[in-house]
This record gives C-alpha cells, structure tokens and sequence, in this order.
C-alpha cells in the first residue's frame, strides 16, 4: 500500500498598492483547481495564500492617496480576500504580512538562521533600484534605461545595507535544479532560470534604511536603522503561514511534506528559484520540491497592471459573466504557462457556445429525455467508445495537473462533451423512443450519456465546482430537468 505524504501548495502573495485586477484572479484559480484536484485525490493538504504589505510600493501608494500604510494595505488586502472568496476558491490559511501575529516573529527567526550560518554581512552598495520589482538590477537587464517588466525610470541608490551570502549556495541550488529536486514547469522556465546561473549568483541586498522605508515594515534583528527586505519578508510568508519555527502545521507541511508547491507568474521565477532556495539552504530547511510558473494576462501585449492604467476589473466580470464562466475562460482560453491576451468578446463567446451551447445544453437535453420517458439509467453495458473516451479524459486531465498544463485539462473534457454530444446526434434517442420494441437500446443510449456527464462533473469539480456540484445535482437521484445551467446573457 502506498503511503502519502503531505502535500503543501501556496500561490504567491501579491503587492496590495491598488485592488485586485484580473492577473490575480488567475493565480488564485490556478491553485485552487490544482489543490482541489489533490483533494478529491485523498491527499492530505494545505493550501495558503495571501498579501505582501511590507513594500515600498505601498508606501509610496499610501502617500498618493493621502493615507497612512497600515490603512492602504488593510483596505486593498480585505480586497483580495474578498476576491478569492468571489472566485470559490478554497484556502486553508490567508496571511496578511504587516498584522498576522505569527509573520515577524518568522521572519525574526528565519533571518537569524541565515545569520548563524555565516550568510549575513553588512556593507555600502550602489546601483538602480527598481520600485516596482522590488531589486536592483544588473545592466545587462536594463533596456533603454528601464526595467523591461516596469515602466518606472529606476532609481540610483546607495546605502549601507545587510547581504545575503548567496553566491555560497550557486552550485546547491544549480544541482537541485538540474536534478528537478526543485522541478521548474515548464521547461523554458527551467532553461531561464539555469541560463542566469551560469551569468554567476551575486550576494544580495536583505534590508532597506529606516529613512528610505519610511519606518515601514519590520525591523531587523538587532539594528533599528533597518528595515528587513521585502522579498527576504515576502518569502518567509510560506513558512510564517505555518506557524515557523514551532508548530505542529509546520513540521507536517513542511519540514516533513513529500511535496511543496508554489504557483507563481513568470515576473517573479527569479526571487522563488533563486532567492528562496539560496535562503532555506542557509537556514537548513527542506527546499520547495516544485515551482509552476504561469504566464500573464496582457491587453494588446502588454501586461495588465494598475501601474500601466490597463488593469481588468475581475469582479465586474464575475458579475456579469458568473464565477464559473470566469473561472473557465481564465483556465481554458488562456495558456497555463505563456502569456495571453484578455478579451471580453471571447469570454462572452466561450460563455454562450461552449459553456452554455455545448455543456448545458447536453445536460438539459440528456435529462428532458430520461425524465420525459421515465427511462431507469443502469451502470453496465454502456457504449464503448463513449466509455473510451471519458477513460482518456481522466487520463489526460490527471496529465495536465502534472504537467501544469490546466488548458489541456480542460480541453478534454470538454472533447468528451463534444463527443457525447455526437452521441446524442447519431444515436437519435428521441426516434427509439417512438419505436416499440427499443425500450433497452433507449435505456442503453441515455444510461451512457448519464455516465459521460457523471464524469465530465467529477473531472470539471477542481475547475468549475459550482457546475459540477449542478451537474451531480440534476443527474441524482435521477436525472431531471431544471433551470439552464448557463442562462441567455443579456444583450
């Protein structure tokens, strides 16, 4: 009997400058259908998130607005709870960094790890910042004397800060990537990431002056002038979000996890797989075992994002379109791990032709039929080919969670709804009906459309589970015709 270890599964904790915008609402339902899916699999797991509040971007977005730091990050963040409650999705811990009474005393504890193990130093640096990264960059990174993600000019800084020995740990960290001890999907990510390896690891930067700060933040250990860095604070939110470094939850969903999972965007693959990595080696913590990096959301290529005045308001979409239709454009119309353009027309065309046209209109025909002609639906005997593929669909949508490939999950199940759908047509079960003597070819052809619903709802359950939940519902005890499951939006 095999035997499975915890599973821990975490998307990043985004800036709280600004509200939510659709960029968000991707990662947050990316990681919820993967822990889902884990779930309905019996695994035990633990599914966190949350928001990075300590940033000089929200200093600098509380002094825009006229407010104080611990009023814009409070407001914005109970913004992005309220999203990942809009979007059902499901987690079993939400950390705000600046007021989470575990969060300080984690960053306290990891930082002074790392500085018991040699890796801490002070010295006076200088070089071009950039705010909305949150680090300062080498030239060869630099284009047209920007940072190529932001549009902000970069800022010439220079202070006396804390290091982080990192370039101790450049083969550790290169070996555990080449040998997938820390697995990158996908695999561009992968050559990415050991490309810059072989550019050398440089030690970096783990505190920001008071005065620069603002006073923002949280102290670090043993020097008031600083503040600790915020990604070194951000990142230690996947251990602080377990009680680190004593609690139960953190020896079980860490320390003694068989697998630990970050869902990222690509902006951010630097500081997960260098970083993070570089700091959990120092303080002698188990590294993450995997890091899926999606691609982002642009609009006429170019990343959305309050910054850039281009942002999509997820909750205006949720309202019109439904959580569900939402949930399914974002996993199914956008590439899980290249960038996508966001297109409303495509959304309401994804809505009406496959959501409501193709899905809800099989379960509304298959159960009119059963239900008009009082057929008892059995579980054996069923159509071969349908069975073969609903069997392929499993298969490949148990494929696509592994290989952080969402879009191709659901692609196939929605080929099985595309299939019976066919089924429906070349079988004509309302001409058997009229026909005596076909009672069990009647009985046989809707008992396999049932089926292939029963389980186009299981598999759509980690994707869209509030169709799913419908589905099951109108399927059992018997099936039964209700309201559509995807009524006429309006014009």
């Amino acid at each position: 009997m095999t035997i499975q270890t915890p599973i821990f599964v975490s998307s990043a904790i985004p800036y709280v400058n600004a509200e939510p915008h659709l960029g968000h609402a991707l990662e947050l339902v990316q990681s919820d259908a993967i822990a889902r899916y884990q779930r309905g699999r019996g695994r035990e797991l633990r599914f966190t998130s949350g928001t990075d509040d300590n940033s000089l971007k929200n200093v600098r977005a509380a002094a825009a607005a006229g407010t104080t730091p611990s009023e814009l990050v409070a407001r914005y963040g109970a913004g992005f709870r309220r999203l990942a409650e809009a979007l059902h999705v499901v987690h079993d811990d939400f950390i705000h960094t600046a007021n989470d009474a575990r969060h300080a005393p984690a960053v306290h504890a990891l930082w002074q790890r790392c500085a018991n193990s040699g890796d801490v130093y002070k010295k006076s640096y200088r070089g071009l910042y950039c705010v909305g990264c949150e680090h300062f960059l080498r030239e060869s990174e630099i284009v047209d004397g920007k940072c190529p993600v932001h549009t902000e000019p970069l800022e010439l800084l220079e202070e006396e800060n804390w290091f982080f020995r990192l370039s101790r740990y450049e083969q550790p960290i290169l070996q555990a990537i080449q040998g997938d001890l820390l697995q990158i999907l996908p695999s561009e990510r992968k050559h990415e990431v050991l490309s810059f390896i072989a550019g050398g690891l440089d030690d970096f930067s783990i505190s920001r002056s008071r005065i620069r700060a603002q006073g923002w933040g949280i102290p670090v250990p043993g020097d008031d002038t600083q503040i600790v860095y915020v990604w070194f604070d951000a990142l230690a939110n996947y251990l602080s979000v377990l009680g680190y470094p004593n609690s139960e939850l953190f020896q079980h969903f860490w320390q003694n996890a068989g697998e630990r999972w970050h869902i990222i965007g690509k902006d951010i693959l630097r500081f997960h797989a260098l970083y993070w990595p570089g700091i959990l080696l120092s303080a002698g913590l188990p590294l993450p075992t995997s890091l899926r990096v999606h691609g982002l959301i642009t609009s006429q290529g170019k990343k959305i994002g309050k910054s850039l005045g281009n942002a999509v308001d997820p909750f205006r979409l949720i309202a019109r379109y439904g959580v569900d239709a939402l949930r399914y454009y974002l996993l199914a119309h956008l590439h899980t791990t290249k960038d996508s353009d966001f297109r409303e027309a495509l959304l309401r065309t994804a809505y009406a032709a496959e959501l409501a046209g193709k899905l809800g209109n099989l379960l509304q025909r298959v159960c009119a039929l059963v239900e008009r002609h009082d057929v008892a639906i059995v579980t054996t005997n069923l159509d071969a080919s349908l069975c073969e593929v609903a069997e392929q669909a499993e298969f490949r949508v148990a494929r696509a969670i592994t290989d952080f490939a969402l879009h191709d999950g659901l692609r196939a199940i929605f080929e099985l709804v595309a299939a019976a759908n066919r089924y429906v047509d070349s079988s004509a079960p309302w001409q058997l009906a009229k026909l005596p003597g076909n009672a069990a070819a009647l009985v046989h052809c809707l008992s396999s459309l049932v089926h292939a619903l029963r389980v186009t709802a299981r598999l759509l359950a980690p994707f869209l589970p509030s169709t799913a939940r419908e589905i099951e519902a109108r399927l059992e005890p018997r099936p039964h015709v209700g309201a559509p499951l995807f009524p006429t939006l309006p014009a």
